[in-house]
């Protein structure tokens, strides 16, 4: 086995025998939360990053030329489920950093809950994205937002909370088509959203994410 730092900050490439994955270096080495395989080398933990269970590790997989996120950042994650992708981001930004997890489903938050006790610099906030004014005392101003709602109006609800984002930061969106339109071929659906992003954000890269997740589109943006 063999550990290397990848292009990405945060990411490491693994090669093994058989086959080569990525892996954040572990902040809760020993404590796993999603079954997730890890790898011991020099007295460090990694945490493998399954493309087939996140948007970011697909985007990462099939080369996006910028992922952003850094050490100490302060995050807004709207869609935080169970909180597989944040806990990887957990370990990118590590304990200097911040991550704010808002789902509106209070099932998927009791179990996100869980992994934020595990993880200082990750906290729960059960609310809608849709309306910030609801949660906008709860959280500071962040770096980078992470959007993840597969809604209909997926590219309006990160519009409603760039009043969060510092300038110049950056916002991630994983569009899925078949929540925006389904009598629309998918490719239609990102130039759509292209052009409705384009009216905010600067938009630097953007990557179908297909094989690893089927109809998806991963935009690296930043605030004009």
């Amino acid at each position: 086995m063999e550990v290397q730092k990848s292009k990405y900050e945060g990411i490491y490439s693994i090669n093994l025998k058989n086959r080569r994955l990525i892996a954040t270096q572990s902040i809760t080495p020993g404590k796993t939360f999603f079954n997730e395989k890890t790898y011991k080398e020099n007295n460090y933990e990694y945490r493998e990053f399954n493309p087939s269970h996140s948007k970011l590790a697909s985007a990462v997989i099939k080369k996006i030329s910028l992922m952003p996120i850094k050490k100490g950042d302060a995050i807004l994650y709207l869609g935080a489920s169970h909180g597989y992708t944040p806990s990887f981001i957990s370990d990118i930004v590590g304990k200097g950093g911040m991550i704010f997890c808002l789902d509106f489903a209070p099932r998927v938050v009791r179990d996100l809950l869980f992994v934020c006790e595990e993880r200082e610099n990750m906290t729960p906030i059960l609310a809608d994205a849709n309306k910030p004014e609801t949660y906008k005392n709860r959280i500071s101003q962040v770096n980078l937002i992470y959007q993840d709602v597969a809604q209909k109006n997926q590219v309006e609800i990160l519009i409603k909370n760039l009043e969060f984002l510092k300038p110049k930061g950056y916002a991630l969106i994983a569009i899925k088509a078949r929540s925006i339109d389904v009598t629309k071929s998918p490719q239609k659906i990102y130039r759509e959203v292209e052009e409705k992003l384009k009216e905010k954000l600067k938009i630097i890269d953007q990557k179908e994410l297909d094989p690893f997740q089927k109809d998806h589109c991963f935009f690296v943006c930043q605030k004009k």
